[in-house]
């Protein structure tokens, strides 16, 4: 079970740092925002996980839906802030700090929900999946992308090498999304997967971008002590380099899109 407190401080305090290491969650989500079926009519779209407004940004200028509202959701209230900064106050979006675990929003209110990289923080997917698809309006679409399971498995192989506590966030595969999914009664389900490879002069790099991000955050259960200075450069040098000397750091997308 993941730690909401944990989480929310994390983005809370990474909401400054955040734009400057997002390029990867800026390359996901505009591929994201390709799957949004532009012969809907959009009345009312919800970001959940909005972050900084990456995703909200680019539907206003591109005019994606002409949405008449944008619910911009986020657990840490900061990230709203730099939301609404980003956005100058536009009168279209409507902030709402909430856990998307525990959506706040009327049935069938919503025609389209979006979310970009953020559903790895959720401890029951199963039942967000549910209360998202009580949001949607019939026939409405949801899209989003998660990390799948291979996403930083090079880290967590280094780990391994040390000891046995969870280090790094478990992830689901397309498949345990898929049955998520079609549980709680989503329809025409499309999923796909693409693996991207980040590289970093160092582990300290890597390290210091997941902290940016506010990914460094684990599962509740892991290691409650201070990761000693030994433990740490045992697994770096565990971890291993490409041929170029380089330290590799995979990040499976999953992306999808469905309908209520």
């Amino acid at each position: 079970m993941l730690t909401k407190t944990k989480i929310k401080q994390s983005f809370a305090t990474a909401s400054t740092s955040y734009d400057s290491a997002a390029a990867l969650q800026r390359r996901v989500g505009k591929t994201l925002l390709q799957h949004i079926d532009s012969v809907d009519q959009i009345d009312t779209v919800a970001d959940l996980g909005c972050g900084t407004g990456f995703l909200i940004n680019e539907i206003l200028e591109q005019k994606i839906g002409m949405p008449g509202q944008i619910i911009a959701l986020d657990i840490a209230f900061p990230m709203l802030q730099a939301t609404s900064n980003k956005l100058k106050k536009n009168d279209k979006v409507a902030y709402l700090c909430a856990d998307m675990e525990c959506l706040p929003l009327q049935a069938q209110s919503v025609d389209l929900v979006i979310s970009n990289l953020a559903f790895q923080w959720c401890g029951n997917l199963e039942k967000t999946f549910a209360d998202i698809r009580r949001i949607l309006k019939p026939d409405s679409q949801f899209c989003f992308t998660t990390f799948g399971l291979l996403t930083l498995h090079e880290l967590k192989s280094a780990w391994r090498e040390v000891d046995d506590y969870t280090h790094v966030n478990a992830f689901y595969n397309q498949s345990q999304l898929t049955d998520f999914l079609k549980q709680v009664g989503f329809r025409q389900i499309g999923l796909t997967t693409h693996a991207y490879i980040s590289t970093y002069e160092s582990v300290w790099g890597l390290m210091a971008e997941l902290k940016q991000l506010g990914a460094h955050t684990v599962m509740a259960g892991c290691n409650k002590q201070f990761t000693s200075r030994s433990a740490m450069q045992a697994m770096m040098g565990a971890y291993q380099q490409d041929e170029n000397g380089l330290i590799p750091a995979t990040f499976e997308v999953i992306t999808a899109a469905v309908r209520a």
